[in-house]
């Protein structure tokens, strides 16, 4: 039976042969289907799957040993028996028909896909999965290649291949955000039948080239060169304007020139007749209203259906040539200098196409528009409306309720006010995102109302939104963003609050609640977070009360600060679950929290901000806090904690802000701090009981901006190796703001630092100036010795505070080099000598205290000290002068001790001054060239005066021989 089976099949195989040779005939192109179905049956004889190219299969193994696979994503290519049909590979795509490779498919959104499933559900973001260490010319083989994605594979700064041209079927090119550098290969011109070029954010040094082989890509239908610096390319309009298939255009972020071009050149038989979208956005043009780009853009009338113009410099509102664009259906404008009236721009875009129906999107973000906002019913498409920050004022006409299409209204940062109520929303079924915040606008529902729509966004920020909490938010089921902050409520947290949050699907979710006046607890909810997603929570600045619940140590960002919370062991150490916390943020400052720090820090290994200053925990710092690997930011300061710091915080390797200060804190200060934490910026042990010396160790702490020690009990000098401090060191500051950021596996956290210290006598906090603040404070310690001399070094140094100290010796005459001081205090020391005059030097001393100690001489006068209260130099019996009531006697100041200067009097001289000597110098000058001048160089002056002396002798002659001749005579 078996052989009559084989028989069978053997009969049958022979009749297809023969029924396809006689087909094949009628019509070749079965042959290749003969061909696959003959080798596909051998295959199954065989047992071996041989279905790609052998050259194909090599061009593409070549150019995987160029690439670095990190993800093992390309683990499906290999040469092994089950692997060698190159079509099934990851992200290769074969002709059905010839078995050629067609197209390859490696870029980001591709590999993501294949990623997450690899992952299972667990995806994490990933910027690069594959690292191109060279593209290997071996892939010209692929002759047939259509489609070629490349996408932000990471290739290090080296050059698109000028093979590349080699490939001529290409269709589809993405080189886009592959970190290309060089230059762009003109060679790509060769590539004739391409229609679709994306070169995105690359890192090109040259594009000057661009007419060398742009134009020649005829069949271009999308061109992408977003992010290429095209500064030094005036005449790209009129390259771009010789594509006569062109249809999307997208040059964003070019620093794109003005172009200088003709009319006449704009319209040109040969260029595009169906450019439909472009992007001219983010490059800074200056242009108005009759600039060559309008004339251009003018001509697509009917093509045109998107435009973004936004972040330019067009100024002086829009042509009037836009009234032709009737096609128009997304038109962004936003961040330019439009200025006029809105009613102007509508009716411009309204008056050549007054039904307007295909405009669906209106951006004009911080265009500087004022007036009221007009009717704008006659959009009768119009899904996006965003008019946020502008200059708008009055109401919100209730005419926008009838748009029924509506999906998105930005009118927040403008002058609106007036009240809002359930009429505006009436017909608003399909909105999806709402912003009137930073308004004086005042929403007025009914207790009972229950809106048309479902909203994704809501964002009423300081709208006048209370007394009571609006109760329509229970019956929205889908927001992602809450931001009813500031907005004047009055309430207790309703119990519902978190139940429509359990109805979303994952994502980030963004609430904010902070600065009301909302009272009683959080409700605890089995709601979590998604643990995929950003999620961010804001409470801070209410009056909640209760414990912390544990549920919200799921969200990523947690902001509790400035309520009367107590309790954290339900959120810290939860009894149902100790899973690894996803929190990132977790701000729990000025609270009422009145207990030991629980000891479960180990689940919070995400955690790179924590602020739990102004509470009242006692007890010993916890040693788990040393297990925050990521923490990048550690407050808790203004508590009770005593005993020392635990070693374990020597693993905080990040840590970049340490603050204790106003504790009960004892021992010594830990070498670990300047050896085991590389990162510190600012590190406050101020007020605590912490005694001995300062660590030489604590000189390694390179990036050290702010350094308090205060009130404390050390002891033993200022550390000579303080100029290691090379922050302090620098004159000002990158940036005002320290801005700390912090990438996760779900996203980046950012964050301003903040910190508070004694700044000139007054206890002061910063955050939006903080970068600009450098000191050194150590006072109300018993440090000895002298002020080290390497501490002119710290040229950058804002604020220098030494006082209520044992220091001895002389204030080190070359002080005048920390130029960027604005407060110093040496007061109550035992210094002596005298007021250095290298003092005049730093011209922003705003504040000096140098009360109380030993030191003597006259206070330098003719600078600024004097401008100072008596108070900076009382306690020194020995010092005199102004400001002191104590006169100096003229033997107490000796010429050595002050600098001279033209205006300033010798007191011990008299009358004999140094203007003395110049004017007597001065006077002899000007008298010897007076005379002898004016006889050197005026002959006639010159004849007078030798006549007049001639007159003068002969005249003395005579007199003086009629004395002795009368003499004589008497005789």
């Amino acid at each position: 039976m078996e052989n009559d089976g084989i028989m069978c099949l053997k009969k049958l195989f022979h009749t297809s042969i023969v029924v396809l040779l006689f087909l094949q005939c009628f019509n070749p192109s079965l042959s290749s289907g003969f061909y696959n179905v003959s080798v596909e049956f051998r295959a199954i004889s065989h047992r071996v799957v041989t279905r790609c190219i052998e050259s194909e299969r090599e061009a593409l193994l070549a150019f995987k040993q160029g690439l670095v696979d990190d993800y093992d994503l390309l683990s499906s290519w290999g040469r092994e028996e089950h692997k060698q049909d190159c079509c099934q590979w990851l992200g290769v795509h074969c002709s059905n028909r010839t078995n050629h490779v067609t197209q390859l498919h490696l870029g980001w959104s591709y590999l993501d896909q294949a990623y997450a499933l690899q992952q299972k559900g667990r995806p994490q973001y990933i910027y690069y999965y594959l690292q191109g260490k060279m593209m290997s010319p071996k892939l010209i083989k692929l002759k047939h290649l259509k489609y070629l994605d490349l996408s932000q594979i990471n290739f290090n700064g080296s050059q698109v291949p000028d093979f590349i041209g080699s490939l001529s079927n290409l269709r589809h090119l993405d080189l886009s955000y592959a970190s290309f550098g060089g230059r762009i290969p003109t060679q790509i011109g060769n590539l004739t039948h391409l229609q679709y070029l994306n070169l995105n954010a690359n890192n090109f040094a040259n594009v000057e080239n661009l007419n060398s082989w742009l134009p020649h890509l005829s069949a271009l239908t999308y061109l992408y060169l977003s992010r290429s610096n095209l500064s030094n390319v005036p005449d790209w309009l009129e390259i771009v304007n010789k594509l006569p298939k062109l249809t999307n255009l997208s040059l964003s972020y070019c620093s794109l020139p003005s172009p200088l071009i003709h009319s006449s050149t704009l319209f040109n038989i040969n260029s595009s007749k169906s450019l439909a979208h472009v992007d001219l956005s983010e490059n800074q043009l200056p242009f108005s209203s009759s600039s060559s780009i309008f004339v251009w853009l003018s001509k697509y009338n009917v093509s045109l259906v998107h435009l973004d113009l936004s972040e330019n410099q067009i100024e002086g509102g829009i042509p009037q040539s836009f009234s032709g664009l009737c096609n128009l259906q997304e038109l962004y404008l936003s961040n330019n200098i439009l200025s006029g009236q809105l009613s102007w721009l509508v009716q411009i875009l309204m008056s050549a196409c007054p039904d307007q129906n295909s405009l669906e999107t209106l951006a004009l973000t911080n265009t500087y528009l004022s007036g009221s906002i007009p009717n704008l019913t006659n959009f009768s498409s119009l899904k996006y409306l965003d008019l946020y920050a502008n200059q708008l004022s009055g109401t919100i006409p209730e005419s926008i309720g009838h748009m029924s299409r509506l999906e998105s209204i930005y009118l927040g940062m403008n002058a609106l006010d007036g009240v809002v109520s359930e009429s505006h929303f009436s017909n608003l079924s399909r909105l999806r995102d709402l912003d009137m915040s930073y308004t004086s606008l005042s929403l007025n529902f009914s207790s009972n109302w229950i809106p048309p729509f479902q909203l994704y966004s809501i964002f009423l920020s300081s709208c006048m939104v209370g007394p009571h909490f609006p109760k329509w938010l229970q019956n929205q089921k889908s927001y992602k963003d809450l931001d009813i902050s500031n907005a004047s409520i009055s309430d207790i947290l309703p119990s519902w609050f978190w139940s429509p949050l359990s109805h979303q699907d994952p994502g980030s979710i963004f609430i904010n609640l902070s600065n009301n006046r909302i009272r009683g607890t959080i409700p605890n909810s089995r709601f979590e977070f998604s643990s995929s997603s950003f999620s961010q929570v804001n409470l801070s600045w209410n009056r909640l009360e209760s414990p912390v619940p544990s549920f919200l140590s799921t969200a990523t960002y947690l902001d509790l600060s400035n309520n009367k919370l107590s309790g954290l062991i339900s959120f810290m150490c939860p009894k149902t679950s100790n899973k690894v916390s996803r929190l990132a943020f977790l701000d729990l400052s000025s609270n009422n929290l009145y207990e030991q720090l629980p000891n479960c820090w180990t689940r919070f290994e995400n955690l790179a901000f924590l602020d739990l200053s102004d509470n009242a925990l006692y007890g010993k710092i916890p040693t788990t806090m040393g297990s925050l690997p990521s923490i990048k930011t550690l407050k808790l300061n203004n508590n009770g904690f005593v005993g020392e710091l635990p070693s374990s915080l020597n693993n905080l390797t990040r840590l970049g802000v340490f603050d204790v200060g106003e504790n009960n804190l004892s021992g010594l200060i830990p070498e670990w701090l300047g050896v085991g934490l590389p990162n510190l910026a600012i590190l406050i042990l101020r007020s605590n009981h912490f005694y001995g010396s300062i660590p030489l160790q604590l000189c390694n702490m390179r990036d050290i901006q702010i350094l308090d020690f205060s009130m404390n009990n050390i002891s033993g000098n200022i550390p000579k190796c303080v100029n290691n401090w090379t922050n302090l060191a620098l004159k000002g500051s990158p940036s005002l703001t320290i801005w700390n950021t912090y990438n996760s596996s779900i996203g980046q956290l950012s964050y301003f630092e903040e910190a508070s210290f004694i700044w000139k006598g007054m206890m002061s906090k910063y955050e939006s100036t903080l970068g600009l603040v450098k000191c050194i404070h150590l006072s109300s310690n018993r440090l000895t010795g002298e002020i080290p001399k390497e501490i002119i070094d710290l040229v950058g140094l804002v604020s220098l505070n030494l006082s209520r100290n044992n220091l001895t010796g002389q204030i080190t005459p070359m002080i005048g080099k920390l130029e960027s001081l604005e407060s110093l205090d040496l007061s109550r020391n035992h210094i002596y000598g005298g007021i250095p005059t290298s003092l005049f030097q730093i011209y922003g001393l705003g504040y000096l205290d140098l009360s109380n100690n030993n030191l003597s001489g006259k206070i330098p006068i003719g600078t600024q000290l004097q401008t100072y209260d008596s108070y900076a130099f009382v306690g020194n019996p020995l010092l005199c002068g102004i400001p002191l009531q104590q006169l100096c006697s003229p033997e107490e100041t000796s010429p050595e001790e002050q600098p001279m200067f033209g205006d300033q009097v010798e007191e011990n001289d008299g009358l004999i001054t140094t203007g003395f000597y110049l004017s007597l110098a001065l006077g002899f000058v000007v008298g010897f060239w007076g005379v002898c001048g004016s006889l050197i160089f005026i002959r006639s002056w010159r004849y007078t005066y030798y006549k007049f002396l001639n007159y003068v002798y002969d005249w003395l002659y005579v007199r003086v021989t009629l004395i002795r001749q009368q003499r004589t005579v008497d005789g």
